[in-house]
Parts: structure tokens; sequence; C-alpha cells
């Protein structure tokens, strides 16, 4: 699904004469309120590594160059363009590059340098990033490019290695003009200048752009003149598969989803608050989607698109339920005041109606979120829906991971994590709601039972230590001994698995592999999808977190069935960074210990292997 995104997303640039993707996103999500978090793949490096793969994978096998971003250790928005991201050599290399090497390793074509400075040295005119990490160790041979108005120098950014310069009207122009002067001053050399070029067209001819690609379609500058070409294709159809996959259920207690006519002592669904409608404005109307009323289904920026339609989960979950003979009763924040609102629910809902109540967090590039929670106009009807109705269902839409107050409240039964699913987003929810697609989504990154519990959070300060070091995510929960509300990898089905024995064979050499297999077998009555993730704990003398992700694959199933599932852990995968060498080492000889499990706290089967 994730190598399809990228070809449907491609498809979609190609077919309007573009070049470059400016994605994937491989910025690891360090702060909650990060305002970008949205835009990629989580907390942990293994899992945006093989996520940003395979969307390079997908996407430039139709031609269209890839552009992984931001280069480097760029997390936070406030201050973007001035703060110093300060961060050890082990930190680095381990957990912010991992996903960047992967990314090379996929022949992307083309690295965008982030806004933000690494040490004190801006990313875009960073020789040690650039050059000696990009170039020499890692062997990217794209392009470079630097982010809109990301660039600080001519001659400095142009010997670092900065290929591209990409501008907004309000900010200065280092290339063009400048650059030619700095060539003819000798501040540049002819060489440096024919290496940029060579790198740029290189990238052109490599993804065979001078054949019969596509002419520029498209004209944001003057909409009214847009030739309007479709490239949508059938691709709706694959964004309501992802929303549905990856939707999480982090609690069904009683079972009380799926939704079932029959299971209802009354056939009537409640469905309330600002998340579940369309809102006052169309979804289109803020450039970039940098205004958010009603349903969230995506952030704002410059990751945003334009939905050509938006299914609200009001509407899926109507439609849907037509087929169960259930009737849907709404109460929209839109439509009233608060103190209206509460009223209505008071009078309206019955204690033993089900009712399916909304929250969301919504945030947009260049502003970090100013709360830790849900809009704050959510709360009040959250808790008092949960507070008159007995059956609470719950559905979050946020940007990341927030804060749930509410999430203990008994008559919250279950606790459904939405994410950003886009135009489909209402079809998406009611495809799990009901059941007719069982939940297989698991948190790619951790939701902390307070806000405080995390090691980071937004910066003010315009130098920002990273003192947590190789203790990101669920690594710092682990070592802290801090129980998490939801750990990252953890996700509900409406089927049960069971796991086998885990076995572990060691093939040596050179570059030393470790080989696992462990057998998992559906043991629910109704079929499903299992994410079965590997996690390995170093020997202890090295100093790694007690335990790191570095797999994971998801296995279907029908009821009683039961599979095999295999690993196999590469040298990179057993290694550590070595700060005295300069490189990657398998630490030797030393004890390991491989954990395989439905989530970083829910492990199911482990052994150890010597190397």
């Amino acid at each position: 699904m994730i190598r399809q995104r990228g070809v449907d997303i491609a498809q979609e640039f190609r077919g309007k004469g573009i070049n470059i993707w400016l994605g994937p996103s491989a910025d690891l999500l360090r702060i909650p309120r990060a305002g970008r978090n949205w835009e990629s793949f989580g907390e942990d490096p293994v899992l945006s590594g093989i996520a940003v793969s395979e969307t390079i994978k997908g996407a430039q096998s139709q031609g269209v160059i890839a552009t992984v971003k931001h280069y480097a250790v760029y997390n936070q928005e406030t201050f973007r363009e001035h703060m110093s991201s300060n961060i050890d050599e082990r930190t680095l290399q381990e957990l912010y590059l991992w996903p960047i090497a992967r990314a090379v390793e996929a022949q992307v074509g083309s690295v965008m340098c982030a806004y933000n400075k690494i040490n004190n040295v801006y990313a875009c005119e960073n020789d040690e990033l650039l050059s000696r990490i990009l170039r020499d160790e890692m062997g990217f041979r794209g392009c470079v490019q630097s982010d809109w108005g990301a660039t600080h120098s001519t001659a400095k950014a142009a010997n670092a290695g900065l290929d591209m310069e990409m501008m907004q009207s309000w900010n200065a122009v280092y290339f063009g003009d400048k650059l030619r002067a700095a060539v003819d001053d000798g501040k540049v050399s002819n060489q440096r200048l024919n290496l940029m070029v060579e790198r740029i067209v290189a990238t052109y001819y490599k993804f065979g752009q001078d054949k019969d690609y596509p002419v520029v379609q498209i004209n944001t500058a003057n909409p009214s003149k847009d030739p309007g070409v479709n490239v949508q294709g059938n691709h709706k159809d694959g964004i309501r598969k992802i929303g549905a996959a990856s939707t999480v259920l982090l609690r069904n207690d009683g079972g009380i989803l799926p939704l079932r006519g029959d299971k209802l002592s009354e056939k009537r669904i409640v469905v309330a608050g600002t998340d579940a409608g369309a809102g006052l404005l169309p979804p289109n109307l803020c450039p970039l989607h940098m205004c958010d009323t009603g349903t969230t289904s995506m952030g704002g920026g410059s990751g945003s698109a334009y939905m050509p339609y938006l299914v609200t989960p009001l509407q899926g979950i109507t439609e849907r339920a037509k087929k169960e003979a259930i009737q849907v009763q709404a109460i929209l924040q839109d439509v009233s005041p608060v103190s209206d609102l509460l009223t209505i629910i008071s009078t309206t809902v019955s204690p033993t109606d089900t009712c399916i109540v909304f929250g969301s967090a919504y945030s947009m590039e260049a502003f970090d979120r100013p709360i830790h929670g849900v809009d704050p106009l959510d709360v009040p009807i959250i808790e008092h829906i949960s507070n008159v109705c007995e059956n609470t269902v719950l559905v979050i839409h946020a940007i990341g991971p927030i804060d749930l107050p509410f999430a203990d409240h008994p008559n919250i039964k279950a606790i459904v994590w939405a994410g950003l699913p886009g135009q489909e987003t209402g079809n998406s929810l009611a495809d799990i709601l009901f059941g007719d697609v069982n939940p297989s989504g698991r948190l790619p990154y951790t939701i902390a039972k307070q806000h405080q519990d995390y090691p980071a959070d937004v910066s003010l300060k315009l130098q920002v230590p990273y003192n947590e070091k190789l203790l990101l995510g669920y690594r710092w929960f682990d070592a802290k001994g801090i129980d998490p509300l939801f750990e990252f990898g953890f996700g509900l089905s409406y089927t049960t698995f069971t796991y086998g024995q885990l076995a572990v064979n060691v093939i040596r050499g050179e570059k030393p592999e470790v080989e696992a297999h462990i057998s998992i077998r559906n043991s629910g009555k109704v079929d499903g999808a299992e994410v079965v993730q590997a996690y390995l704990s170093f020997p202890a003398s090295v100093g790694e977190p007690p335990k790191v992700l570095r797999g994971f694959e998801k296995i279907f199933l029908t009821k009683d069935e039961q599979k095999p599932v295999t690993f196999l852990f590469s040298k990179q995968d057993l290694s550590i960074w070595d700060t005295k060498g300069g490189g990657w080492i398998v630490p030797s000889p030393g004890t390991f210990t491989l954990h395989v499990g439905a989530s970083s706290r829910d492990i199911r089967s482990s052994t150890t292997f010597e190397l």
C-alpha cells in the first residue's frame, strides 16, 4: 500500500507534466506539537526508512523524481530559519540520518536541505552534511535543492554542495546572477558550477524525462488559466482503502464495535461534534488548506492538497447505517453555540443510545500547535456526550500524538484513532466502524498519559540541545520506565492472533545476517491482518535503548489460518555507530535479544543469539 500510494501520487504529478515531487518527508516525530508531524511517518527511524524507501520506489517507477526531505534534524516550525539543532554524532547517524540513507539506497533523485542549522551551521551550506556524509558516505548522486527560502549564502552554499536554490518572492535570491558573479570572482570554481549543473541534468536523464514526458499542464499562479487536466484516475479507491487500513482501534470494551443493527438496544446512532461534519467553509476555500473548519482530513501548508470532493464522517456513517436500518441523529457544533449544543445533547441523547463523538487536532506548516490536546471547542462536546451516553465511541482525527484527558471515562467504550484520511475520510471510517474492514492500523508514535512525559517540547530558544540523544519516542518511555497511554505499535483488531515460538538462525560471514522465524495464527472469529513487529536489544555494554524496532510484516489471515513470518536482519540492522572509528560496527562478541510481538510493549516471544 505504501508503494502503491507513491505510484498514485507520481501518476498525478506526471499527468500534470511536473518533473519533481517534493516528497516524501523523512522527518522524525520528536515533538508532539510540531506543525509538520503529519507529513512524515512517525517517531521511529526504521519505520520511517521503510516507508520512505517504498514511497520513493513507487513514485520513481513512474519517471517522476522524488525528493526526500528535510535534510536534516528538522523537528519544529518555531524559529525554523534561525534555530540550531545541536546533536551528537551517534544520535545524528542512528536516528535522523537513518531514513535518509534508506532513501539514497532507493536511488532517490533529489534531496531537500532544511531551514534550520545543525550544530550552528545552516543545513543548506553544511559541507559536512551535503558533501562528506551525503555524497561520500551515503553515495548520493542526484541533486540537492534548498527548501523555499532556506538558502543563506551564495559561494558558501554552492561550495558546500547545494545544487539548486528554491526561492520565494520575499526571500533574497543567492543563486542566479549572484552565482554568476561568484564564479566570475573566483569564489565558486567553474568545476563546481559544472558539477552542480551535471547533478541536475543527470537526474533528469536518469529518469527518462527527455523522452515522451508530458508537457506542463498546470497553472497555480493563475488558476483561472489552469487547463484542468484530470489526473485522479481510480485513486479514490486507494485513498479509501489506505484510510481504513491506517485507522487504529485503541479501545473496544465489550465489543461495542463493529456496529450492527441487532447489537443496538435502540436502532439509533448519535453523531456529535464539529469534526463529524462539513463545517462552515468549503474544504478548498483557504490556499494550502491553511484554515480548518468541519472535519479535519489533512494538515495545512505545502504538504496539503486541493480535494476534488470530501466525504464527511457524517455522510459516510449515515450512508452505511442505512444497510443496517439504523437511524442517525446528528448534533454538529457549527450549527449552534456550545451552550445551546449542550442543551440539545441533554434533551435528545438517551443513556442507551450509541454515540459517536468526534475530536480533532489540526496543524499547519510554519506553525507549531499552541496546545497539546484536541480543539478546545471539542472538549465540552466530548465530555458532555460521554457523561450522558453510556455507549460512547470517541473518534480522533489528529496530526500526531495529543493529550486525551477523557480517555479513561467509563462511558467511552471505544476509541478510534483515524489520523488524517483525506477526501474519503467518511467512507474509510464507516468501513471500520461497521466492520466492512477489520482494523489493522498500528500507532507510528507513542501517545502519552500527559504531555510532560515526552522528552522534548517546542523550544523558544535558538540553541536546541537534543539531550535525550538516542531515547526518541518509545525508547524514552522504555528507558525511563514511563507507562504510555497507548504505546508505539499498538492497535486492536476485531479478531485475535496467537504467536508461536521464535526461532533464530545466525548467518556468519564478513557481513553477518540473522534470520528469524515465527508462526502466527488467527485465533479469533473473523478474518483480519496482524502487524508483526520485531525489536532488537543490543548487548548492554554498547549503550543502546532497551529495544529498537528493526522490522515489521503485515500478514493477512482468515479465521483459524496460520502462516509463517520471516525476518532477515542485515549487518546494518545489527550495527551501531562508532564515533571513534567514524562508521558502523557490529558489537561482537555480544549477546543480542530479539523480541517479536504486537507492539513495543506487547512482546509475544523473545530469544537470544550471539555474534
